[in-house]
């Protein structure tokens, strides 16, 4: 029986946390993936920029493939805690609507800004059956789930399609983002969400 490499960080003697092989791995290949594109990045530049051999990278991950489905697990985890954070802090599931707006609109604004990671992603894997784009396909579901919960909350009637019109803005926005005037995608989603939730029945005061 085989075990699949430790994860764990540890700790160096001054206290300070030192990063697992494994994360150090996944840490360059989002810097590179993310800045360069999936397709673009080889093993051999992840493996340069994680200091470490061919070896020891290829035993915490059989293929690239792999990297990249974890990559992509790694961000829908990030998303999933900045959204559940925001709702945690928020008075209501209006005002955590329009404060994901503005983490949006913050996001663009920051350099290397590119977009959503997992557009980005899909666009680089066609075929609809890998596991990369199962991936992707279970963080949007994610998302239309969790949308459809706070439109609930809010008053509106047909969560299901206001749900799919959030995830259509939410895209539209990091893309506008990335190609557009950042400093405005906060505000402009912020509007666009509360239209949405009107016209499906909410009664929201801005």
């Amino acid at each position: 029986m085989s075990t699949a490499p430790s994860s764990a960080a540890t700790t160096s003697a001054d206290g300070s946390r030192r990063l697992s092989t494994r994360e150090r791995i996944l840490e360059a290949a989002t810097e590179l993936f993310y800045a360069h594109g999936i397709r673009a990045v080889s093993a051999d530049k992840i493996i340069e920029r994680a200091g470490i051999t061919k070896v020891t990278f290829y035993r915490h991950f059989r293929a690239k493939d792999d990297l990249v489905v974890t990559y992509l697990e790694s961000q829908a985890a990030r998303e999933r805690g900045a959204l559940d954070a925001v709702r945690e802090s928020a008075d209501g599931d209006a005002e955590a609507l329009r404060s994901f707006a503005n983490l949006i609109g913050t996001a663009s604004c920051q350099p290397g800004f590119r977009g959503c990671a997992f557009i980005n992603a899909a666009a680089e894997y066609s075929d609809p059956d890998s596991a990369v784009r199962k991936v992707v396909a279970d963080h949007r579901a994610w998302y239309r789930e969790t949308f459809a919960t706070m439109l609930g909350r809010i008053g509106v009637i047909d969560t299901e399609d206001a749900a799919d019109e959030l995830l259509m803005l939410r895209d539209g926005a990091m893309v506008a983002g990335y190609l557009g005037e950042a400093s405005h995608v906060g505000r402009a989603l912020a509007a666009a969400i509360f239209a949405v939730a009107t016209t499906h029945g909410a009664e929201l005061t801005r």
